[in-house]
């Protein structure tokens, strides 16, 4: 499908999509290790049942691979999805900024105390706001009390709703475009008094990247994490608005619920999310990515004790440190990751604390099923 709006799926469609839903196809990828996994690919086949348009996943355990589609990556063809589909990982990029960041401070370039004013001179002001109070670790962890520019109602009746996303999703927007949205809205909290989770954080990590560097945020990933470790499926676009080959097309409701019209958002201009949200990798790239950050290669130990000291956050058995998530499972183990949403796209990835038993999965539906179901199957299940 080109640039339009679907109002509604076109009765073979339809048809089409009710099969798949019934008895949803779960195809394990060729070459990889059969057996196992049970637990997983019930939960996978939940998903689709559930109504999400198409599943893809990975699992990397030692030192192999294990991975699973089910349903659809277009309801207009019915082509299924695929285990190479590149998505965007909304933010889960988060993870890879404070990577960076953590990294800088290791080579002495920055410190996690140093004030966002120190780097950002005056960007941090108004209605409260004051970046003389705000430390770079409460950016990373979300303890600054920065307003969200997501949580702007004039922000999400331009991009958030049908009519205002289709009309703007190729805008371009600049770093000081999204904070001058936060800026006009009063800060949650003091610095430090609280946690609320805010987009506006990791724009101003990013910010802060590149005054450190004097390169693109996106370039330093690109030369301290995608190179390394040869993520090839992995990237920060800029304002490229498609996603590279393979991939599967991306659906939404635009609207806080599940029924209604479907749209296919896959074009948009992700630059509306910059350093909170603009990555586009795969499910291989991020287990990858996942393993060798918990399992010590992306970080020196005090770095990586300083991302895995967390805070309280808003989600029940889940705890937030510097771009990192610790997330304790229904059976007890710990795992440790990210999720990201974005229009039509909803994923998630995490590891073991070894980085030896890591996950990556992709819905290319945002309305519905449960990436905690899959995720609890993987490392809970029998």
């Amino acid at each position: 499908m080109k640039r339009h709006t679907r109002a509604a799926l076109t009765a073979a469609t339809a048809v089409a999509l009710t099969a798949a839903l019934a008895a949803p196809a779960l195809a394990a990828a060729p070459g990889k290790a059969p057996g196992g996994h049970d637990a997983t690919r019930q939960a996978v086949r939940a998903a689709v049942a559930d109504g999400v348009p198409g599943v893809t996943v990975t699992v990397r355990r030692g030192h192999g691979t294990w991975a699973a589609t089910a349903g659809v990556g277009d309801l207009e063809t019915g082509k299924p999805r695929s285990t190479r589909d590149h998505y965007r990982v909304a933010s889960i990029t988060k993870t890879f900024v404070a990577t960076v960041a953590l990294q800088l401070e290791a080579e002495g370039e920055l410190a996690l105390d140093d004030t966002v004013e120190e780097w950002l001179p005056g960007l941090v002001r108004g209605h409260g706001h004051d970046g003389r109070q705000i430390t770079l670790r409460q950016l990373l962890n979300h303890t600054s009390g920065i307003f969200d520019y997501l949580d702007d109602p004039g922000f999400q009746q331009k991009y958030m709703t049908a009519d205002g996303f289709m009309k703007h999703r190729f805008d371009q927007a600049d770093p000081e475009d999204l904070l001058a949205v936060a800026m006009r809205n009063e800060p949650y909290f003091e610095p430090g008094e609280s946690f609320t989770y805010s987009n506006t954080n990791y724009v101003l990590a990013a910010l802060v990247i590149e005054k450190a560097t004097g390169n693109r945020y996106g370039d330093e990933i690109d030369r301290r994490i995608i190179d390394p470790l040869h993520l090839a499926s992995t990237s920060v676009p800029t304002t490229r608005a498609t996603l590279p080959r393979p991939s599967s097309r991306a659906y939404s409701k635009l609207a806080r619920t599940d029924t209604g019209p479907t749209y296919d958002v896959t074009e948009l201009n992700p630059s509306l999310a910059y350093g909170s949200g603009q990555m586009v990798s795969s499910s291989a790239d991020l287990t990858r990515f996942y393993s060798a950050l918990l399992g010590g290669r992306l970080l020196p130990p005090e770095q990586l004790k300083a991302m895995k000291t967390t805070v309280d956050s808003s989600r029940e058995s889940s705890r937030y440190g510097l771009g990192l998530v610790d997330r304790k499972l229904s059976c007890g183990i710990h795992v440790w990751g990210h999720d990201g949403g974005i229009s039509g796209s909803n994923s998630d990835a995490v590891t073991s604390e070894d980085g030896r038993h890591s996950l990556a999965v992709n819905f290319n539906g945002d309305w519905s099923g449960s990436t905690d179901a899959i995720i609890e199957a993987e490392f809970c299940g029998e």
